[in-house]
């Protein structure tokens, strides 16, 4: 049942963001560039929003989520700056170009293909880098903002609940959604 479920949820996210023109990449360009905020908007709404909500119903005790802090390692950051660089220059990321190309959009199958082929040579290679410096550790590895309750976990914020952080920051985003015009 749970397969079918985030079938379900994938299918209606992926027709969501069609809609909304995330499978757009002029649009993701675009607002990367700081002249069209309409993704923006949608993007810090929808987090925003469906973080308030995971969090306003945890504490009510109507779900109980599975939160794993994964471990922050000097890699991740390097490689966050090279998807970063992917994304400004072919205006896709993963999620979205899997979008463009269900929509018949050929620049997006070459970046789901690229994708792809950067995945399976990493696999090849993750041996010789497994020992080098991308993978110590930042931090002492598994950090969070707030206080989760978790003792694993290395908190940088002590003694403030993570719920009331993740509460504001999620506000915050909802805001800043609000406010941002919807072009330059």
């Amino acid at each position: 049942m749970s397969v079918l479920l985030a079938i379900v949820f994938g299918l209606l996210f992926g027709v969501i963001l069609h809609k909304v023109g995330a499978a757009n990449p002029h649009r993701l360009i675009n607002m990367l560039r700081l002249k069209d905020f309409h993704l923006m908007k949608v993007i810090f709404f929808g987090i925003g929003f469906s973080s308030l909500l995971l969090f306003v119903f945890s504490a009510a005790g109507v779900i109980e989520p599975n939160f794993s802090v994964k471990t922050a390692y000097i890699g991740v950051g390097i490689g966050g700056i090279i998807f970063g660089i992917g994304w400004a220059i072919s205006g896709f990321c993963p999620g979205t170009s899997i979008v463009g190309a269900g929509a018949g959009r050929k620049d997006a199958l070459v970046f789901v293909v690229g994708g792809l082929v950067g995945a399976f040579l990493y696999m090849l290679t993750y041996g010789s880098f497994k020992s080098t410096f991308l993978f110590d550790k930042i931090l002492g590895g598994k950090v969070t903002l707030a206080d989760t309750g978790v003792e694993k976990y290395h908190v940088i914020a002590e003694g403030i609940s993570s719920s009331l952080v993740a509460g504001g920051i999620a506000i915050v985003m909802i805001v800043i959604a609000i406010i941002l015009p919807k072009s330059e």
